[in-house]
C-alpha cells in the first residue's frame, strides 16, 4: 500500500549542521516528508557520532541517533574543490540549505548565502548560530548553557536564593532548532507567492530570550528583576509542585474559579475566608504561606490519592514522573506513540521519541534510520 505523502514532501534540504539545534530543525522537516541530506565531513561526520556520550554497538552514539532519523548521509570535504562543486551541484536540485556555522566560515568554505543564492535564486538560507549574523557578540561560541546564562534564563531558574540552575533542557538549543525550521517552512510559504529564495536566521541566544515571555513581562510591569521562583508561576498561585505523604505532586489553581474547587477538594475551606489567599494577587504576594498551608493538609495521604481526588474536583493536578516512569510505564505515552523503534543495521532496534506534531492527512513518519557516515553518498550524487 503506498503510503500517504508527508506534508513536507518534495521539499529538498541540504544539512550542512551538526550537534544539536540545527540537526533537531532539520529532523523536524525530515518527519514530515521532507528530504533531508546530511552534508558530512568525511573523515568524521557529525561531532555526534563520536564524541557525545552513550556509546552503542557501532561507531555513532546515542545522541546522533536521537537527532537524526529520517535523513540521509553524503560525505564531501567542502575544503576540496572537486566536492565543493559537486555540493554546488547539490545545491541547484535545493529549495533549502541549513547552516550552523559559526559566522564567517561559510564564507571562507565557499557555502554561503550569496554564492549559494547566484546559484539557485529560489533557495533558502537558514543559520542557526550562539548569538546571530550581527551585533557586538555574533564571533562568540555558540552553546546552550552560555545562551541560557546571558540570556536571563539561569537567574530565574532553581530554588529561590539559590545558586543560579539551568535548565534541565536545553531550551536555547531546541528552542533555536524550533524556530528556525517555523522561519524556513515560512519562507517556503513566501516563495510560493515570490518566487525568491531568502535567508532565515535565529541564534541559541534569542530563542532563550524569545521564550523568556512571562519574566520580561514582571520586569516591564514592576520594574523589578524576576527572580527564581522553584516550581511556582510568576503570574498566579497555587500552580506549583507541593509536598504530599509520600512525594510530590502538581496543581494548578490559576483562577479564582479553580481556587474555590481546590479548597473544596481538599476540605481547607478556611482558607477561602483567609485575606492573604483572598484573590490570585493576594496568594502570590504569599505564595510561601499558601504552599505550607496546603502541604499541610496533602501530607494526610499519597500522591496518587491526591491526583485522583483533585480530578474527580476538575481541579488540574499530576504527579511528578521520572524519565523511566514516563518512557517505560505510562499509558498516555503508549497511546500517542511518544516511543517509537526504529530498526538501525548496526544497533538493531532502537527506541527514539515520536513527533509532537499531529497532521491529520499528511502525519510525520519515521521512514528512515539515522544514517551511517557517506551511506547515502553514491545514491545522490548518482540522482
Amino acid at each position: 500500500m503506498t503510503e500517504t505523502p508527508g506534508a513536507l514532501d518534495g521539499l529538498r534540504v541540504l544539512d550542512l549542521t551538526q550537534v544539536m539545534a540545527g540537526p533537531f530543525c532539520t529532523m523536524l522537516l525530515a518527519d514530515l516528508g521532507a528530504d533531508v541530506i546530511k552534508i558530512e565531513n568525511p573523515a568524521a561526520g557529525d561531532q555526534t557520532r563520536r564524541s557525545w556520550g552513550y556509546a552503542v554497538q557501532g561507531e555513532d552514539s546515542r545522541a546522533f541517533l536521537a537527532l537524526n532519523r529520517n535523513k540521509r548521509s553524503v560525505c564531501l570535504d567542502l575544503k576540496a574543490p572537486g566536492d565543493l562543486a559537486s555540493f554546488h551541484r547539490l545545491v541547484t536540485t535545493a529549495d533549502v540549505v541549513v547552516e550552523n556555522f559559526r559566522p564567517g566560515v561559510t564564507k571562507r568554505l565557499g557555502v554561503d548565502y550569496e554564492t549559494l543564492a547566484a546559484i539557485n535564486p529560489r533557495l533558502i538560507y537558514a543559520s542557526v548560530s550562539g548569538f546571530g549574523q550581527t551585533g557586538p557578540y555574533a564571533d562568540r561560541p555558540g552553546y546552550d548553557l552560555i545562551a541560557q546564562a546571558m540570556s536571563g534564563v539561569m537567574s530565574i531558574t532553581g530554588a529561590p536564593g539559590g545558586e543560579p540552575m539551568k535548565s534541565g533542557l536545553p531550551v536555547g538549543d531546541l528552542g533555536a532548532g524550533l524556530f528556525c525550521a517555523f522561519g524556513i517552512v515560512a519562507a517556503v510559504h513566501a516563495r510560493e507567492r515570490t518566487g525568491a529564495g531568502q535567508c532565515v536566521e535565529t541564534s541559541l541566544f534569542e530563542a532563550a530570550l524569545a521564550m523568556s515571555v512571562w519574566e520580561s513581562t514582571e520586569y516591564w510591569a514592576t520594574g523589578e528583576v524576576p527572580q527564581p521562583l522553584g516550581s511556582a508561576n510568576r503570574m498566579s498561585a497555587p500552580y506549583q509542585a507541593l509536598r504530599t505523604k509520600d512525594g510530590h505532586l502538581t496543581l494548578g489553581a490559576n483562577n479564582e474559579r479553580l481556587w474555590q474547587r481546590l479548597c473544596t477538594a481538599l476540605d481547607v475551606a478556611d482558607l477561602l475566608a483567609d485575606p492573604r489567599f483572598a484573590t490570585n494577587t493576594d496568594r502570590m504576594a504569599h505564595r510561601d504561606e499558601l504552599a505550607a498551608a496546603l502541604e499541610q493538609r496533602l501530607a494526610a495521604a499519597t500522591t496518587d490519592e491526591w491526583v485522583a481526588r483533585l480530578l474527580a474536583a476538575g481541579v488540574p493536578a499530576g504527579p511528578i514522573q521520572d524519565y523511566r516512569q514516563v518512557l517505560d510505564d505510562d499509558p498516555h505515552v503508549k497511546a500517542r506513540g511518544m516511543v517509537q523503534e526504529i530498526d538501525h543495521p548496526v544497533e538493531g532496534r532502537v527506541r527514539v521519541l515520536g513527533s509532537a506534531v499531529r497532521l491529520s492527512g499528511t502525519p510525520a513518519r519515521i521512514r528512515r534510520h539515522p544514517p551511517l557516515l557517506g551511506e547515502h553518498t553514491a545514491e545522490v550524487l548518482g540522482e
